[in-house]
């Protein structure tokens, strides 16, 4: 045996304890506040010790990216601890506050974590649209970035159950994929029961029709060399014929069951007699657990063989924990060793009472070991995050002098960006789930082209076929083309808003898709922002203003959305001179430096910064002219500006998000006939305003006595028997929150079902968040002033 894999074992078995022990302390020793289990999944980590070792102590190197399975989180940290790049504290911590993180994190965990995982499926896809960008930086003449790698996702079988996983199947298969290994702990078990017969084969050949190679890794050395044994074909066979759930529960059994099993199925056949005899019971268990995943040698061999940059599926048969006492059972996926199985255990394992935490315990040359750790290339330039400068962002301007729709604007401002030369222009990424055209990014796709990394001729052009989309596809193209996929579309805003730290090149990736499908996204979305990915996201066209499409592609709930995902800065502007601002505030926000979590101090992570959510629609409506005052422009990116002031007497208070800004105004043109006082505000992000209100009312309770946020000071002179009317294109929860800010009398107008086919004046009737409504509601409140004897509502009377 060489030197190198007699270490590969031992860091195994270390390994193998330290993530076992760090569970079973924080189960069983560490002391109960909740009463309730912590968990930590013993035996899913267990399975994949053996691949992790191979992978990451002989096969990587420091340029390679790997997104860890959720539930081999402890193995990840055992070997980040081994290499003292994680904290004893933080280890005897787990899953608890400050300790590590259940599922590794970028963002809350401090060793290198790569990508975050946690929702299955997600880490696994987002490797393939890592790889894509990585092609994406390496054909930008840019100067030098970071080495091509590989992109390397540590798969659960139970994962690939997961829609999303062929959704990013069919995508690499369109962009060329290359540079990914997916690796498959095949342990046949998942949380409720047994996977079933026969299914990988149907899953190999999905892998296979979209350029895959696969690669299956049944056997261990030990069983490969039993099957040069005389009679060792027969055993081979019986293998590959034993049931999932056969096998599974002969493992839980183990040696003597398994004798008695293989001499009722082989015994009395000379040679295969003779090969079971030759085997104590240890060794006949040891033998038949030895299958190709849970064989270090073997994983390493395997992962050394590959020298091509196809995409590669690495099917590892598995043992759900082995190595351990409950092993094979099929309720061991949340199952934990007791206290007296894990003590047999610890013995069997040969660590010390006292020596638990000891990273080289039961070491026997703990100097060559260390020697060995030292060399090792994936850990040998410590931690491998990479980092860029921030681009310059020009002055973003746009023409207010004639009637424009939020989207229109939109690509109009991409589009002077794309006549340009500034690096920022060329830093820009753009990409959409099949409505590129119809999100307005085809001017912008006109000028700089589709990325793909062969250039690709347009048969349109050729044939001088008359089309508005000139789109031509060139290494140097900077809008990637997406089928129809959402969760495509977030995976890959992820991927790229990570790229200044993976490849050590910053984009500033800019995605659009029909607002209504933001929520087909969600979990994707809300998965690139844990991570701290930075990008644009635009959801247009929005609300029952697209009113002839008919209420599914009318969105009610993504202003919500907007103000509950962390993360992810939210505006729906009015007017295009209100998007140039925002969007030229935006380009500098995704690029802040995100490290670390935000305090009182910067809830609004103006200082961290993040992502941005724009929702716009396509209704042109009346510009107001020309503004160039500051508290307009801080406004707009601050969340909310008086468009027209209240005075010291104000009685009404409309106050709008987005689209409907020509009713508000009209409904307060009309009410202020009666030469009643009434204020329009302005409200740019709910979202911010919302944040910095909560943001406001913590800091006062632990002390700060002068914390006020940006709403509370423009409503901090209003009388209070002001009323207020909030209204958008929306659901109404997105602003009735505001009459609490200062305890007026609040009458929140929006959308509350799903919409119908008509025309916008139609359905801002109907969904009442026209100017006749607003006027109608706020009558309503005058005259409740008369009434104020009668509290109850309609619905309460009997």
């Amino acid at each position: 045996m060489s030197a190198d894999l007699t270490h590969l074992k031992t860091v195994e078995q270390r390994l193998l304890w330290l993530s076992h022990w760090m569970i079973h302390n924080a189960n069983h020793l560490r002391p109960k506040v909740d009463g309730i289990k912590i968990g930590g999944h013993q035996a899913s980590s267990a399975s994949m010790v053996s691949i992790m070792t191979a992978l990451y102590f002989s096969a990587l190197r420091p340029e390679d990216r790997v997104a860890v399975k959720p539930h081999a989180s402890p193995i990840f940290h055992a070997m980040q601890y081994l290499m003292g790049n994680q904290t004893r504290e933080k280890m005897e911590n787990f899953r608890g506050f400050g300790g590590v993180q259940s599922y590794p994190s970028r963002t809350k965990d401090i060793d290198d974590v790569d990508f975050s995982t946690g929702s299955v499926g997600l880490g696994v896809a987002i490797t393939s649209f890592a790889s894509l960008i990585q092609d994406y930086v390496a054909a930008k003449d840019w100067g030098r970035g970071a080495p091509m790698g590989r992109m390397v996702a540590l798969v659960g079988d139970a994962e690939l159950d997961e829609g999303n996983i062929y959704e990013a199947l069919q995508e690499g298969w369109k962009n060329d994929l290359r540079n990914t290994w997916w690796i498959i702990d095949y342990n046949r078990q998942s949380l409720d029961g047994i996977v079933r017969e026969g299914l990988f084969e149907r899953i190999e050949k999905i892998f296979d029709a979209f350029g895959w190679d696969v690669v299956r890794i049944k056997h261990g050395v030990l069983q490969r060399a039993a099957f040069e044994e005389p009679g060792g074909d027969r055993l081979r066979d019986w293998i590959d014929a034993c049931p999932n759930q056969e096998y599974s529960a002969l493992t839980f059994m183990g040696g003597a069951v398994w004798r008695k099993r293989l001499m009722d199925d082989l015994g009395d056949q000379g040679d295969v007699t003779a090969l079971i005899e030759r085997r104590s019971d240890a060794e006949l268990a040891a033998l038949m657990e030895n299958l190709g995943g849970n064989c270090v040698e073997t994983m390493a061999e395997t992962f050394a063989a590959i020298d091509h940059d196809r995409p590669t599926c690495f099917l590892a048969y598995t043992i759900k924990g082995w190595g351990t006492p409950i092993a094979g059972h099929k309720d061991n996926h949340g199952g934990l060793m007791n206290k007296a199985q894990f003590a047999d255990w610890q013995k069997h394992m040969g660590v010390e009472p006292g020596e638990e935490w000891e990273p080289m315990a039961a070491v026997q040359d703990r100097a060559a070991l260390r020697d060995f750790l030292s060399q090792v290339p994936f850990f040998a330039k410590g931690t491998r995050r990479y980092q860029d400068d921030k681009l310059a962002v020009p002055s973003i301007a746009i023409d207010t002098s004639r009637e424009i729709s939020t989207q229109m604007a939109f690509g109009k401002i991409l589009d002077d960006l794309s006549k340009g030369d500034s690096t920022l222009a060329d830093r820009i990424v753009t990409t959409s789930p099949d409505v590129t055209g119809t999100t307005s990014l085809g001017p912008w796709v006109n000028r700089r082209k589709l990325f793909a990394r062969t250039a690709q001729a347009d048969a349109f052009i050729e044939n001088r076929i008359p089309s508005t989309a000139k789109w031509e596809f060139t290494p140097k193209g900077q809008h990637i083309e997406l089928g129809i996929a959402e969760m495509n579309l977030m995976l890959l805003l992820g991927a790229a808003g990570l790229s200044h730290s993976l490849f050590g090149k910053r984009l500033i990736p800019i995605g659009t898709v029909y607002d209504p499908f933001v929520a087909r996204g969600l979990d994707a979305l809300n998965y690139a922002c844990y991570q701290d990915a930075r990008f644009i996201l635009v959801g247009t066209p929005s609300g029952v203003t697209l009113a002839p499409e008919g209420g599914a592609h009318q969105s009610v709930g993504s202003p919500l959305i907007g103000m509950s995902q962390d993360g992810l800065a939210s505006f729906e502007p009015a007017f295009a001179d209100e998007l140039a601002v925002i969007m030229e505030w935006a380009f500098d926000y995704v690029q802040r430096d995100g490290e670390g979590d935000p305090d009182e101090r910067t809830w609004l992570r103006d200082e961290t910064g993040g992502s941005v959510y724009l929702r716009l629609t396509t209704n042109p409506i009346e510009q107001p002219g020309k503004r160039v005052d500051e508290d307009f422009r801080q406004g707009a990116i601050d969340g909310a500006y008086w468009l027209r002031k209240p005075g010291p007497n104000c009685e009404v208070v409309i106050a709008y998000q987005g689209a409907v800004a020509p009713e508000a105004i009209k409904a307060a043109g009309v009410i202020g006939e009666g030469r009643r006082d009434v204020g329009v505000l302005a409200v740019t992000s709910a979202d911010r305003l919302n944040a910095g209100w909560t943001a406001a009312q913590r800091a006062r309770s632990r002390g700060n006595a002068q914390a006020q946020s940006h709403i509370e000071t423009l409503m901090a002179g209003l009388p209070p028997h002001c009323k207020l009317v909030t209204v958008i294109d929306g659901h109404p929860a997105s602003l009735s929150w505001l009459g609490a800010v200062q305890g007026h009398r609040t009458i929140p107008l929006g959308v509350e079902h799903f919409g119908q086919t008509g025309t916008i004046q139609d359905l801002y009737g109907h969904h009442g968040i026209d100017a006749a409504a607003i006027v109608e509601k706020v009558n309503g409140l005058t005259a409740g002033k008369h009434l104020s004897q009668n509290r109850l509502s309609p619905l309460h009377n009997s």
